[in-house]
């Protein structure tokens, strides 16, 4: 009984000291002012669309609000977050400050997964895995399937975002979730009617798709294709080939 009576005691002191502790070092840097400004962008995709100058530059407004020599606390970092996270091309970031005086913005970047072409190509946009339009950027140009109405036309705005639009994006998906693919399909193309077709880097055939539907199945068949034929008749042999109907890989 003594010895755990002594043991509480010890654990209570323990935790004395160690909040003491936090609350002084919290203190501390809450009174020392920015001497650095550390950016860390996670760049798992090889994408470039923002740069460390950029962030500092997010952060700063252009240099119109230094944070160097600041004290920024609790809201004041909030806010200089939710200015990096209003930028396109950031999926997420947090700001916070360590001991050291360094103020910290890690950033971790949002990526095109498809580019929406126009005929004025200035109108172009990237689309993300959600869906969402994305601008073009001076920095960087992704190297992603290009997605259009047939005859050059472009997709109306907001495409996506309903029920059948996101179809179209599950599509997408697979395809940049899947290297061959992601590597092979070039242009898509989508008709006022549904149907989806897209020509390759490879090969000059136009691949007919149907609608987006058993997206994997299709993809499936084509490798059949690709495996079989071109090996022993040649890549050129066949200019359409159509995956729509199940159980059937039409050549022409």
């Amino acid at each position: 009984m003594e010895r755990t009576v002594r043991n509480l005691l010890v654990a209570a002191a323990c935790l004395l000291v160690l909040g003491a502790l936090g609350a002084f070092a919290a203190v501390r840097q809450s009174n020392r002012s920015v001497d650095a400004v550390k950016v860390n962008i996670a760049n798992e995709f090889d994408n470039y669309f923002i740069s460390e100058r950029g962030v500092t530059a997010l952060l700063t407004k252009g240099g119109k609000e230094p944070v160097l020599g600041t004290q920024p606390e609790g809201p004041r970092l909030r806010e200089l977050e939710a200015r990096l996270k209003a930028h396109p091309f950031v999926r997420d970031a947090q700001v916070y400050r360590d001991l050291a005086g360094n103020l910290h913005a890690d950033v971790r970047q949002n990526r095109p997964i498809a580019r929406l072409t126009h005929p004025d190509t200035r109108l172009d946009t990237y689309v993300d895995a959600e869906g969402h339009a994305l601008p073009l950027s001076p920095l960087f140009t992704a190297r992603v399937a290009m997605v259009a109405r047939p005859g050059g036309g472009s997709l109306p705005t907001g495409f996506f975002q309903d029920s059948t639009g996101r179809r179209y994006l599950e599509f997408l998906r697979y395809v940049d979730e899947h290297e061959f693919w992601k590597a092979q399909v070039s242009e898509v193309f989508i008709e006022p009617g549904g149907k989806m077709s897209f020509t390759q880097q490879v090969g000059d055939q136009r691949i007919e798709f149907g609608l987006p539907e058993n997206i994997s199945e299709k993809f499936a068949k084509l490798m059949v294709f690709y495996r079989q034929i071109p090996s022993v008749l040649g890549w050129d042999t066949y200019h359409r080939v159509n995956v729509e109907y199940q159980n059937q890989i039409i050549c022409e």
